[in-house]
């Protein structure tokens, strides 16, 4: 084979975990090259203006709020980010539910100030989630360690770190046991007696998936993330995290490519030989990061160097397999929002122009996912929603605002097809949120929408899985994205997985990239 370059290590796919694997190894002196088959970076972290009739206006298509970057920070500590133009600020308060009959609930900065608006609705509520809060603080204590290294390891400070946690709190092992194990709907409900507290925690924990599902009770630990490290937005957009990656890299001597379609991942022998083209040009190399989709980049090795069976595998390795996916609608507005109605409602006048809305009942979140599974929409609001100009002015004209309407729990096929619903059911969820998003349809200069086909055929995402492999714990360490393919080698010498279908799983942190790139880093030194 003819070889147009050779490099150390070509990465496959732009998102920030192919960007940050690739800082790393450049960092290190390795010769890497980022290959994104779309005309810009970011994947699911980008911003942009992808509004035709509104072109001065940041839409995020995918993801808004830093919630894992700041359990993990890492990342943009060690690859000096801030120079490069990224810088974040924390929104408080981040998340606050919202009831039908206008009751708020506001999630505070911490379970103390929680507690406290839950006491407006309830006194034993109030006890009942200070003692969950134990528990839950236990358990990410525990399992953040874990997160932020290679499960392929032995990872002994780590575990020290875990074991001395799980000794201070060995009195609460059976509840931390049980929480965990159990499905997180029914850890609420046998908890908690008021409907807009069960509500509001349904409306919450209901952004990881199905609360109904066996140990699904790690879903608390959103709640924990929440009140331990709360919720930053990347100001100028997410966007600006790929570029100061993308500026950190060139920085650092590596390369991109955008536009740049990767065809075949070249192996001969179990062996990585490099990358093929669109073009049909080849680059050699030593070894392979995909950041995509482990089932596409599997897919994409040379035919017969994968046996069928690892194919298999990670072909029906969960995505979406509950048969739910987010559903995202974006609007350009005129004018500003307000939640008026909401505000007024409140003891405190609180502004919660910077927030971010949970719009739902219990029975709205159980319905939804139902009805997800049997390609339905449910008539039953269920959605996450704000305003992420309240936060940044600057993505959008002064005066004017964005609107960012997250339905969770939309039908990944819908029997009818999402060509024939779309535009419907996209006007439905804004009839829905304009019943507290005062302003959202007096405003409207153009919408974005993308259902689950849309996100997979432009990012190459299985099933439009945001996070690529179902969260759970039988996918997490070395299971993800299945087993035999979550340690530091796969099938093939010299391929590695580096995206969210890999450990510690999906979250705008980089964790992903940074544990592949410490593979990689291993297995050069070794084949030296």
């Amino acid at each position: 084979m003819a070889y147009e370059a050779e490099y150390d290590v070509v990465i496959v796919g732009g998102g920030h975990n192919g960007l940050t694997s690739a800082c790393y190894l450049a960092a290190e002196g390795k010769r890497v090259i980022v290959v994104e088959a779309l005309e810009s970076l970011g994947g699911m972290c980008s911003s942009g203006a992808f509004i035709p009739e509104a072109p001065e206006h940041t839409i995020h298509p995918c993801s808004l709020d830093l919630m894992s970057l700041r359990v993990h920070p890492m990342m943009p500590q060690e690859l000096q980010l801030q120079r490069h133009g990224f810088r974040q600020e924390e929104v408080n308060p981040g998340y606050v539910y919202c009831h039908p009959d206008g009751n708020t609930l506001v999630f505070g900065r911490s379970p103390e100030q929680t507690a406290k608006e839950i006491r407006r609705y309830s006194d034993s509520d109030a006890d009942a989630f200070l003692q969950l809060m134990k528990a839950v603080y236990a358990f990410i204590d525990m399992a953040v360690p874990q997160m932020r290294v290679d499960p392929a390891c032995f990872n002994l400070g780590a575990k020290l770190k875990s074991l001395a946690v799980l000794l201070k709190n060995r009195h609460l092992k059976p509840e931390i046991m049980a929480l965990i194990s159990s499905p997180a709907y029914s850890s609420i409900m046998e908890r908690f007696e008021h409907p807009v507290i069960q509500s509001a925690l349904c409306a919450l924990l209901g952004a990881a998936g199905p609360i109904t599902a066996e140990a699904t009770g790690v879903y608390f630990a959103l709640l924990g993330f929440l009140h331990k490290y709360g919720i930053g937005r990347a100001i100028g957009g997410m966007q600006s995290i790929a570029d100061a990656l993308e500026a950190r890299l060139k920085e650092l001597g590596g390369e991109v490519r955008v536009s740049t379609r990767v065809e075949e991942i070249v192996s001969h022998n179990k062996t990585i030989r490099g990358v093929r083209l669109a073009d049909g040009s080849l680059l050699k190399a030593k070894a392979v990061i995909s950041s995509i989709h482990p089932k596409h980049a599997l897919e994409m090795v040379s035919t017969g160097e994968l046996d069928r069976g690892t194919l298999t595998k990670v072909a029906l390795a969960p995505a979406n397999a509950h048969g739910a996916s987010p559903l995202k609608v974006d609007l350009a507005l005129s004018g500003q929002v307000d939640y008026r109605k909401l505000e007024e409602q409140r003891p405190d006048n609180l502004s919660l122009r910077r927030s971010v809305l949970l719009i739902g009942t219990v029975e709205g979140v159980l319905d939804n996912f139902r009805c997800a599974a049997r390609g339905e929409v449910s008539p039953k609001p269920y959605l996450w929603m704000t305003a992420p100009t309240a936060m940044d002015p600057s993505q959008a004209p002064e005066g004017q605002d964005v609107a960012y309407l997250y339905p969770v729990a939309m039908p990944v096929k819908p029997k009818e097809g999402w060509d024939q619903i779309r535009a419907t059911v996209a006007q439905q969820v804004i009839d829905q949120a304009a019943e507290y998003m005062n302003g959202l349809k007096k405003y409207e200069i153009g919408r974005r929408i993308e259902a689950a086909p849309d996100l997979a055929s432009r990012l190459s995402v299985h099933n439009g899985c945001v996070v690529h492999i179902d969260t759970a714990t039988t996918r997490s360490g070395t299971m993800r994205p299945a087993s035999g393919l979550g340690g530091d080698t796969l099938p093939v010498s010299g391929l590695f997985l580096g995206g969210a279908g890999s450990h510690p799983g999906g979250g705008v942190n980089g964790m992903p990239g940074r544990i592949a790139a410490g593979r990689v880093k291993r297995f050069l030194k070794k084949i030296s």
